[in-house]
């Protein structure tokens, strides 16, 4: 092999290297996140609309980890899905195992180091339609497990999201924000909830770096 083609070869096996090391791994992806042109279409389909009813939102409105199976709820189902080596105990709390944080690249060993997010906040999901919903449709929601709703994450960056928008807050991985807005849309699409004007050209914006 010529020193150019070797050379070459050394490239790709660290570029290779470079996108193992940045891509989000599966176990921390949660399911049924369309691709770049589905999301592309779906987010054509949104309502756009200014949000409204915001000052009526309360949190207790969206009964959210309830019980999902034995004693485990919602959140502990979500770190025994997204994390590897879990164990739990009677109670169904995650007494080791580890997390990785799709948001910033962190890897957590604690689980109280871990929020788990709803991809589309629950005030931003009021905003945009949901408070015409009954309280049953808003626990269903509050506790997807079958759709890119629920994320395990550094405690403090799901703080720091709070209940923002992309317009507002986007992940500080940007080689996740193609992912982040793939989500966002399928749930938005999923729920049939609107998009405000900021928030569309934000994700248009973030699906340009898929």
């Amino acid at each position: 092999m010529s020193r150019v083609l070797k050379a070459m070869a050394a490239t790709a096996a660290v570029l290779a290297m470079s996108l193992t090391l940045t891509a989000t791994p599966a176990h921390a992806t949660p399911p049924n996140i369309p691709s770049y042109s589905t999301a592309v279409s779906r987010l054509a389909a949104l309502t756009v609309a200014a949000e409204s009813h915001g000052s009526t939102y309360n949190r207790d409105l969206f009964p959210h980890w309830i019980t999902i199976t034995g004693t485990c709820n919602a959140r502990e189902q979500v770190l025994k899905r997204d994390g590897v080596g879990v164990v739990v105990n009677s109670s169904c709390a995650a007494t080791s195992g580890s997390w990785y944080s799709p948001y910033d690249g962190a890897t957590w060993t604690n689980a109280a180091d871990v929020d788990i997010d709803h991809m589309v906040p629950l005030s931003e999901a009021w905003a945009s339609g949901a408070w015409a919903w009954t309280t049953p449709q808003r626990q269903t929601y509050a506790n997807d497990l079958g759709g890119p709703e629920l994320w395990a994450v550094t405690d403090n960056v799901n703080q720091s999201k709070g209940d923002k928008d992309p317009a507002e807050w986007q992940p500080s991985l940007s080689s996740f924000r193609c992912t982040y807005a793939r989500a966002w849309i399928q749930v938005k699409w999923y729920y049939n909830l609107s998009v405000d004007s900021g928030e569309k050209s934000a994700l248009n914006g973030m699906l340009a770096t898929c």
